[in-house]
């Protein structure tokens, strides 16, 4: 990403501009372990920031390589472990239907960050537990999309909604709202993201 570019075409905007000024973000590439950060994105579904980080620091200290857990090690590490350290069982179905799909080659994580957007997103949510809210964090977070904005986000409609005086619940103003800020959406996303901690 042209980050430049990306401030200077979202500046545009005068009432996301001062977030602009008020925070430094930088811009992000693609992860290396696009495995751990899906294992992590469903351990942290439905759970506040903190909570999935306890849990999610708790799940990794499980496994004697933490740098480098492997799906195998998912299908075989036991259901009571996991339950212990606060992980739902239906999220441990989904850990194990992630980990079946990447052991038997039904999703390989390398092609992903040669997909466009929208193939990466069917791919994921063919997988038992990753819905379009996951998906959308991978294309953010791990792979490094520039235009990617998750309606679906509560974070996010509830940022939209203080700084443009919208309902939250009103998904589709919201969303035209956010096209404004095409294409460097994900930048957008994490200026409002950021906005939240403001009290």
């Amino acid at each position: 990403m042209d980050i430049v570019a990306a401030k200077k075409h979202l500046k545009k905007d005068p009432r996301l501009k001062p977030l602009l000024s008020k925070y430094t973000i930088e811009a992000r590439g693609v992860s290396e372990d696009l495995f751990r950060d899906l294992l992590e994105s469903i351990i942290g579904q439905q759970l506040s920031v903190k909570a999935a980080g306890t849990i999610i620091n708790r799940f990794i200290s499980l496994f004697p390589n933490s740098e480098n857990i492997k799906p195998q090690e998912i299908m075989t590490i036991d259901e009571v472990l996991l339950r212990s350290v606060g992980i739902s069982r239906q999220k441990i179905s989904y850990l194990r239907s992630l980990s079946e799909f990447i052991v038997a080659d039904r999703i390989i994580l390398d092609t992903l960050k040669d997909m466009p957007d929208e193939q990466v997103m069917s791919h994921l949510t063919t997988v038992k537990g990753i819905g379009r809210w996951t998906a959308e964090m991978m294309l953010i977070f791990s792979l490094g999309r520039e235009d990617v904005f998750s309606v679906g986000d509560l974070g996010l409609r509830t940022a939209v909604s203080r700084i443009y005086g919208v309902d939250r619940e009103d998904k589709v103003k919201i969303e035209k709202i956010s096209q404004t800020w095409s294409p460097y959406r994900s930048l957008a996303s994490l200026y409002l993201w950021q906005s939240l901690d403001e009290k």
